[in-house]
């Protein structure tokens, strides 16, 4: 939760075409919370396009009445977009459903509701994301970008997870931090204060995953 921080309507339509989704609470126009949308959706349209078992499904869809293709050629199981047989979408879309703010128990029955919500793959509900049994053990982050800049010169935020409690640290950075930079700042406000992570799930900036 980011709070205490005021939003002006011109802000708040930038950060909307910026696909970044705002929760407001009060009168005041000050976030509650704030969030990014995953490109998982346009990720998961073109992993169907290179997935045989996708294209067998479609070429039979005369035979399976329960399948549908929209406009774009994307296939669908009756409303929910079908996930391809690829392992690490899979493994992006139960992480989120597990670090989603409305989700109070990190349960596979609940994270299953959440899913089957907008998205179906053969055996989903087979497939729960394992849970971390201490706090801090495994992590998830995100880099929420193209925000205001601050007087610090600040114009990211780096959310860091902790995906058992879902408590959460809100890191004020750079968009052009190099790795180094932000080694050290996790380490500051990161590890000294809750130890080395075993795991950390990262999707969607290759910068971390790859290299730090």
């Amino acid at each position: 939760m980011i709070a205490g921080i005021k939003v002006e309507e011109e802000i708040i339509c930038d950060l909307e075409r910026l696909d970044i989704e705002l929760y407001v609470r009060g009168h005041h126009g000050y976030w509650a919370s704030l969030r990014v949308e995953p490109d998982l959706i346009s990720r998961i349209k073109e992993a169907q396009k290179k997935d045989s078992e996708i294209w067998t499904t479609v070429e039979n869809l005369d035979k399976q009445v329960e399948f549908r293709l929209d406009d774009d050629n994307v296939l669908w199981q009756d409303t929910w977009l079908v996930v391809p047989n690829d392992a690490t979408l899979r493994e992006t879309l139960l992480t989120e459903a597990h670090s989603s703010p409305f989700s109070i128990h990190p349960g596979s029955t609940k994270m299953y509701h959440d899913l089957k919500q907008h998205f179906w793959w053969s055996g989903m509900k087979g497939d729960p994301l394992n849970i971390p049994v201490w706090k801090w053990d495994e992590i998830s982050m995100d880099f929420v970008t193209g925000l205001p800049r601050t007087q610090r010169r600040h114009d990211a935020i780096w959310v860091v997870v902790d995906r058992l409690t879902k408590s959460a640290h809100f890191l004020p950075i750079r968009k052009d931090y190099p790795v180094s930079r932000l080694a050290e700042i996790f380490q500051q406000e990161i590890v000294r204060l809750h130890g080395t992570s075993s795991a950390i799930v990262s999707d969607r900036d290759p910068r971390f995953a790859s290299r730090f």
